[in-house]
């Protein structure tokens, strides 16, 4: 698939065309880790395909050719991952990530007036296979996720919402808060139109990230300003 942040369509061919390099992308670095503020509509990784190839991992090795990938956030998702240095402190963080030892939170747009002020979604998910990357709940083979949010602020069309996932499955955030009746603006897989039109990009930002840190144990804390 191509895709093109300057002609947002949901029915025609995309062209992918990530935005400018830009030096700020590095928040923070040490001799362990890289904090990386990724823009939307950059990929993590490489995609299949030479068209695919320059993302957050290509752009950071050209300055660090040692850093390793630790997680991903979706393409058209913006804010913070951290990377690795090298391979044992891949392996570290890597080890917080399955243990859920890692903090992260996000900011979301809404389509729809949230009323409740907070809550926890628990429901499995699982891939849908003829119609991947999309994601559905499914209570009988899906695998565990869960969110929980918090309402910031709202008014009579949008919402806008702090998660914090405790489980890390794919498109989990945008699949529980479609399944709750608010999509999030501008996601392409699963906000219906007038959501879908509703934003030129996926509103959905990681503002926080926190762990252990590798060489000494300490909890350090990131944070990226939401850009929406």
């Amino acid at each position: 698939m191509y895709y093109n942040m300057t002609v947002k369509s949901r029915n025609n061919p995309f062209i992918y065309k990530p935005p400018q390099h830009s030096k700020d992308m590095i928040l923070y670095s040490d001799d362990y880790i890289l904090i990386i503020n990724k823009p939307s509509g950059l990929l993590s990784v490489p995609g299949r395909g030479d068209h695919l190839s320059e993302c957050v991992e290509s752009r950071v090795l050209e300055h660090y050719p040692e850093a390793r990938i630790v997680h991903r956030l979706d393409m058209d998702t913006s804010g913070l991952m951290v990377m690795a240095q090298n391979k044992d402190v891949l392996r570290i963080l890597g080890r917080q990530f399955e243990k859920r030892k890692v903090k992260k939170s996000y900011i979301a747009k809404l389509w729809g007036r949230v009323e409740e002020q907070s809550g926890v979604i628990s429901k499995p998910l699982r891939c849908d296979w003829p119609n991947r990357p999309r994601q559905i709940v499914d209570f009988e083979q899906g695998k565990e996720a869960i969110t929980e949010w918090v309402l910031l602020a709202h008014d009579d069309e949008y919402s806008r919402v702090r998660l914090k996932p405790q489980t890390g499955r794919t498109h989990q955030l945008r699949v529980h808060m479609q399944d709750m009746g608010y999509p999030i603006l501008g996601d392409d897989l699963y906000a219906h139109d007038e959501a879908y039109d509703a934003s030129e990009r996926l509103t959905l930002h990681a503002e926080e990230l926190g762990f252990y840190h590798p060489e000494n144990g300490e909890i350090v804390s990131f944070r990226s300003e939401c850009p929406f």
